[in-house]
């Protein structure tokens, strides 16, 4: 299902979960994807809390939309790709593992700095996309 050269080459998108109270909440996120199954890892830079929103909204709300897109100022170049799917939260075991090596053969940063909170591994369900 998940097989676009665009998708896998993109570099950051935007994760959107849902708040307790109902409310959209929206963060940049760095990702890899597995078959149908895209990751996204707590990582170490700098934070407000070690309780990040994203996370709790997903153990709550499994339901997660990813936006990845493309911008030029040349419109006939852009591109968007919106995936709907259902979030896991990985704290520990072998998935983890394997999303984190994903992570880091695709950021060389994590490398060097492996993250060390949970992963959220997203089970695509549906893709819808866009191009000029």
């Amino acid at each position: 299902m998940v097989d676009d050269s665009r998708l896998t080459s993109a570099r950051v998108a935007r994760l959107a979960t849902t708040d307790p109270d109902g409310r959209p909440h929206l963060v940049p996120i760095v990702f890899a994807l597995d078959g149908d199954t895209l990751y996204t890892a707590v990582d170490k830079k700098p934070k407000r809390s070690t309780k990040l929103r994203r996370i709790e909204n997903a153990r709550i709300r499994p339901d997660v939309t990813i936006l990845v897109d493309h911008y030029e100022e040349d419109w006939r170049r852009l591109w968007w790709i919106r995936l709907r799917g259902r979030a896991r939260v990985l704290d520990d075991g072998e998935e983890r593992v394997r999303a984190l090596a994903l992570l880091q053969e695709k950021y060389p940063q994590y490398r060097t700095e492996p993250p060390d909170g949970p992963v959220l591994a997203v089970d695509v369900t549906e893709v819808r996309e866009w191009s000029a």
